[in-house]
């Protein structure tokens, strides 16, 4: 059996198998060079060379000549990846890790090293048997340059590869230099730079004005700073009237579908206290003025709490917004006197309306750059110009609003009997001259100032009720009388039951009967042709200087708007008849207030002192200005003041045989009263109206009085007759008591004797 042949792709003739070559023998011809197969790829050692190349194992052939021989064991030590470092290196045969080809030299030195091989392998002893010679071969590389490739779709016999000529090996590309590109690089932002901050400079040096508004019209949104109206607070700093902040309800009627307006009033009516039918009418369509635009805004309410503008908002109605509002925080305490002002915080009427230059505000102003679009909201670092929001300045008036309260209570209490009747109430601090309380009949709402029969009940009638005083009138006379000592606090003289002046004829309701009558009696029973008599003592010229001096014919200055001046009689206007019924105060137009501040000198020993009513003016910071000192003139000596006050105590105390005085109702008990009724006329426009004007003004204690109060009181059908003294009682009582003034001495009250012996 022949000896297995150790190549397995020989047979045991040394001829080898491949299919490839359609059974042709792997042996190359004479002069053609040999072409590589995969044995010839695993047979490169790791150095990169074949085993004949390196001096692999040989055997000697008949020939004498070297002869390659390959094991499997040497097959199998090549490196199986040799091949693709070739393909790595370019696919050339004989190519090297530098790339450069091998010489023509290298098939010579496998010949060599395979003749070293077949001679240590005879001096073996021939252990391996005979072994086939087989001539050798030169190498050849798989995909050679200078062969080609074997044609894998050929498997027909192969031709002799036409020789092609060597050429020079292909240089590898040349990379290109980074530090160029980097220069370049660096050139081109700097230039880039460059150009910018020339530009920026330009910007900013040479044409700022052209570009710094440039568009800023369409990017700037203006906002009002509300400034809160200023306070009206009482004498204590209780506040009688204040702005709370607060919500207004509109609707754009273009948003709101004919169909759904209905629905919406009926929403929003229990919530806004408005009838769902005027809310309906309020939202429809309507077309402005002069134009063919509808209009986009209407008011729903004004001054609506915030809890209740947010459920409207949660409603989430089409058509319907809310925004910032201010609201009044007023009531029906002091109105008259306060007044009220329009939704949008304008005084209209009373204290508001003389002191609103005071008690606005100035709504500040805010301009800044917004967002265009979604995002319109302040630009960090933009154009921004803030003018800061002045609040209103606040006023402190003398007011006590206890005294307020009770005078308001008293007044609609007592005129409850009287129909479409005007009263009026006032309470002067002696010696300061500030009102304390100044209470009308009748009262109004200023929350709600349309809610009133006629604008003339929102009047102050302590200020605008003009009337013919009768005779609270007497006390003026009869204090001039005694200044100019006239007359004594001892006078007495017959008085008759009545005087005719001018064809007029003047009458006594309690008759003397021509007896001897002392003057606290004139003045407790009211005679008028006692006081006629002494009137004609006195003198027309000195008793309208008296009158004057009593601040009777012009204004006192109070500090309410409007304030009537009342009139006296000229000199020279008087007729026989008015030497009558002037002294006794009828020809003779005056407010409340001019009367009770008449009464006021009388108190203060006879100086007469302005009434007002701002005690003080609070700047927005809470700086106190102390109001204009008012003015003051003397009238009466302190003497003849304190006189003439204890005549008029006749008055509230005079009750024996020959009749009551007629201000008993009026007495305070526990105080000595010094005061004086009146019976008078109202003339409107210069018309005289039906029925009287009723009136006591009175002070107490009257050895040294605290307190002035007068109170006025009119009906047409002449309910009110009774109401003056018994108001004046409680108010005066309340006011006593409420400042804590002790009780008088009732063993130093004087004792009158109105028919002297």
């Amino acid at each position: 059996m022949p000896p297995r042949s150790e190549d397995p792709r020989r047979d045991a003739t040394g001829s080898r198998r491949d299919s490839s070559r359609g059974g042709r023998d792997d042996v190359p011809r004479s002069g053609e060079p040999r072409i590589g197969g995969i044995s010839d790829a695993r047979a490169y050692t790791p150095r990169g060379r074949t085993i004949r190349e390196g001096g692999g194992a040989t055997r000697t052939g008949a020939g004498g000549g070297a002869q390659q021989r390959r094991t499997p064991r040497s097959g199998r030590s090549g490196d199986p990846f040799r091949p693709a470092l070739q393909v790595l290196d370019g696919g050339q045969a004989g190519t090297t890790r530098t790339g450069r080809r091998e010489t023509a030299a290298a098939p010579e030195r496998g010949r060599a090293g395979a003749a070293r091989a077949g001679r240590r392998e005879a001096g073996a002893g021939g252990r391996a048997g005979a072994v086939r010679s087989v001539s050798a071969r030169p190498v050849r590389e798989p995909f050679d340059d200078d062969e080609p490739a074997p044609s894998r779709r050929s498997p027909g016999p192969r031709r002799p590869a036409a020789r092609r000529p060597s050429r020079k090996p292909r240089r590898p590309p040349k990379l290109a230099d980074p530090r160029r590109r980097l220069r370049l690089g660096t050139l081109l932002v700097l230039a880039l730079f460059t150009t910018i901050g020339i530009r920026l400079v330009i910007l900013q040096t040479l044409t700022p004005p052209a570009f710094a508004d440039g568009g800023l019209d369409k990017r700037v949104v203006s906002v009002e700073l509300p400034a809160p109206r200023g306070a009206i607070y009482d004498r204590t700093g209780a506040p009688l009237a204040h702005s709370v902040e607060a919500r207004y309800v509109y609707a754009d009627p273009t948003l709101i579908e004919e169909k759904e307006r209905l629905t919406t009033a009926k929403q929003l009516s229990p919530l806004l206290g408005v009838p769902a039918s005027e809310l309906a009418d309020r939202m429809k369509r309507r077309t402005l003025p002069g134009t063919t635009t509808q209009s986009q805004f209407v008011y729903l309410a004004r001054g609506v709490d915030i809890d209740k503008a947010k459920q409207i908002m949660a409603l989430d109605l089409a058509g319907i917004g809310v925004h910032r509002d201010e609201r009044r925080e007023v009531g029906d305490l002091a109105a008259n006197l306060l007044g009220f002002v329009s939704p949008d915080m304008v005084g209209l009427e009373g204290l508001e309306a003389k002191y609103d230059d005071l008690l606005e505000g100035q709504p500040g102003k805010k301009t800044y750059e917004v967002g265009q679009g979604d995002l319109a909201a302040p630009i960090p670092g933009g154009y921004s110009e803030t003018t800061e929001a002045k609040p209103g300045g606040s006023l402190e008036l003398t007011v006590d609003r206890d005294l307020q309260f009770r005078f308001q209570r008293i007044m609609s209490a007592k005129m409850a009997q009287a129909r479409d009747g005007v009263g009026a109430a006032v309470a002067i601090e002696i010696p300061s001259g500030e009102v304390l309380a100044q209470a009308s009949y009748p009262g109004y709402d200023a929350a709600a100032p349309g809610k009133v029969n006629s604008p003339a009940d929102r009047a102050d009638a302590a200020t605008s009720f003009v009337v013919d005083p009768g005779s609270i009138h007497k006390a003026i006379t009869y204090g001039a009388a005694l200044q100019e000592g006239v007359i004594t606090p001892d006078t007495t003289f017959p008085v008759a039951n009545t005087i005719t002046r001018g064809g007029v004829l003047f009458e006594d309701t309690h008759p003397a009967n021509g007896r001897q009558m002392s003057i606290p009696g004139m003045l407790a029973f009211s005679s008028n042709v006692g006081t006629i008599e002494i009137a004609e003592r006195l003198g027309r010229d000195r008793l309208i200087d008296y009158q004057k001096r009593f601040g009777l014919g012009r204004a006192t200055g109070e500090g309410m708007p409007g304030e009537a001046a009342g009139r006296l009689l000229p000199a020279d206007e008087w007729s026989e008849s008015s030497y009558g019924s002037v002294p006794i105060g009828h020809s003779v137009d005056a407010t409340p207030l001019q009367m009770a501040a008449a009464y006021a000198a009388i108190a203060n020993d006879g100086t007469y002192v302005q009434p007002h009513l701002i005690k003080n003016v609070i700047d927005p910071d809470g700086k106190r200005t102390p109001a204009a000192t008012p003015v003051t003139r003397p009238v009466l000596s302190p003497q003849n003041a304190a006189a003439l006050r204890r005549m008029l105590e006749a008055v509230t105390t005079v009750d024996g045989p020959d009749g009551q005085a007629t201000g008993l109702a009026a007495a305070v008990p526990g105080y000595r009263v010094a005061g004086k009724t009146g019976t008078g006329l109202r003339y409107v426009d210069g018309k005289k109206q039906t029925g009287e004007v009723h009136s006591f003004i009175g002070m107490a204690p009257a050895d040294k009085p605290r307190y002035v109060v007068a109170v006025f009181v009119w009906s047409p059908g002449g309910e009110a007759a009774g109401v003056s003294a018994p108001a004046f009682r409680e108010m005066m009582g309340f006011t006593l008591a409420h400042y804590r003034v002790p009780p008088s001495a009732t063993d130093r009250s004087p004792k009158f004797e109105v028919f002297p012996h």
